[in-house]
């Protein structure tokens, strides 16, 4: 499923989401740091999610309560193709060798590394 990128507001509002799980407009408020957006500002970038099939909703009488309907893998999945696309020649391997170059301490890289070995055991048992 295709979704348009969000901005950084929807964005904001999703990663509190994504961490809360399902939750009231106030939930979703007491989220943010002081000084807090209005509820206004906070309602309107749900009902924009809502419109862009990020979020769903069940009312209790005149009240939702909100709730992620993408995971935030699957988000973060459609966003990192363009990237690759972009910016590494649709190479994974040229994206990967980036974060090898970058100021990554040892026990970051061992931890993506020891997530790709995983992987690869993953594929290798399933063509067995």
């Amino acid at each position: 499923m295709a979704h348009k990128a969000l901005t950084k507001a929807e964005e904001q509002v999703m990663q509190y989401l994504w961490e809360m799980e399902r939750g009231f407009l106030k939930d979703i408020i007491a989220q943010y740091p002081e000084p807090r957006p209005a509820y206004t500002t906070v309602s309107t970038v749900i009902r924009v999610l809502v419109k862009k099939a990020f979020i769903g909703f069940k009312t209790y009488g005149k009240i939702n309560e909100y709730y992620p309907l993408i995971s935030k893998k699957d988000y973060f999945q459609h966003r990192v193709k363009p990237i690759i696309s972009n910016y590494f020649n649709g190479s994974p391997s040229s994206f990967a060798s980036f974060f090898t170059h970058g100021k990554l301490n040892v026990s970051e890289l061992e931890e993506i590394k020891s997530l790709i070995d995983e992987r690869i055991k993953k594929l290798k048992s399933k063509k067995k």
